[in-house]
């Protein structure tokens, strides 16, 4: 069925005389296209409320108001949202896996509302692993905008999908955690904590002046909670404050993390 049949279909439903099924309309809309569908689910640190539609996730937020949700939803897309009662089953499996840190080709994230900008930096936010933290110059160079640092946090204080697109994971450049939208910087702690990252250790390295893991064996420097960097033992650790210090002591950077290399680091 196309979006022309659709929208015939759901002209005839409600010019009967007997009326359809509550909800069948918007379902027959929502099945093309035509409208956008949400549902609540469980999310790492409290139930929250997803939406999607034909090209992938648009919303995810923290349950709190759902017509305030839908009110803003229809505001900002400029389409109606219909709840549902569970989210397709692939899209909820892809969903959780990401959760859990689980390898997942999805989900799609359909983030055309945004400028071409702030896509850039939450599709490369979506890459950091699970279970790690990069710093906000790390993004700006990363989608090639180095001195665009102010702007990234501004991007990723407007991500309209939470947790499925990552920014807790993205954290001040002096390793502290740093804040957060959803829930502030308790709940950041919390759902890196999920994840395995010791926040207190990072805070505690940040307090200190530390930035970067190396190892005296491999001779390759690494953000903290870097899988390599955690790999390191302690009797072949060494700390460094820059990236220029690493470099100038002969270590490499990851190539894995890929930290700043041989310069002032930026905010």
């Amino acid at each position: 069925m196309n979006r022309q049949e659709a929208r015939e279909m759901v002209k005839a439903l409600r010019s009967i005389d007997t009326p359809a099924p509550d909800g069948l309309a918007d379902s027959v809309m929502a099945a093309v296209g035509l409208v956008d569908s949400w549902t609540r689910i469980d999310g790492p640190i409290g139930p929250l409320f997803v939406a999607w539609g034909p090209d992938g996730i648009t919303a995810a937020e923290l349950a709190r108001d759902p017509a305030g949700f839908e009110t803003e939803y229809e505001l900002r897309h400029g389409r109606s949202l219909h709840r549902v009662p569970e989210m397709p089953e692939q899209l909820e499996a892809q969903v959780h896996k990401r959760f859990e840190g689980r390898h997942t080709d999805g989900p799609a994230v359909d983030l055309a509302t945004l400028t071409d900008f702030e896509q850039a930096v939450l599709h490369k936010t979506m890459e950091i692993p699970y279970g790690e933290v990069r710093p906000y110059s790390w993004v700006a160079r990363e989608i090639g905008r180095p001195r665009a640092v102010r702007a990234v946090g501004s991007a990723l204080a407007g991500n309209p999908i939470t947790f499925i697109i990552p920014c807790h994971r993205v954290v001040r450049a002096d390793g502290h955690i740093g804040d957060y939208g959803a829930g502030g910087p308790e709940a950041k702690r919390k759902v890196l904590s999920l994840e395995g990252i010791d926040t207190a250790a990072l805070e505690r390295l940040a307090a200190g002046g530390v930035r970067y893991s190396g190892s005296d064996s491999s001779m390759i420097y690494c953000y903290p909670s870097c899988r390599n960097a955690r790999r390191i033992t302690a009797n072949h650790e060494v700390r460094f404050r820059t990236a220029l210090e690493a470099k100038t002591a002969g270590y490499r950077p990851c190539k894995v993390c890929r930290p700043l290399e041989g310069r002032p680091d930026a905010a």
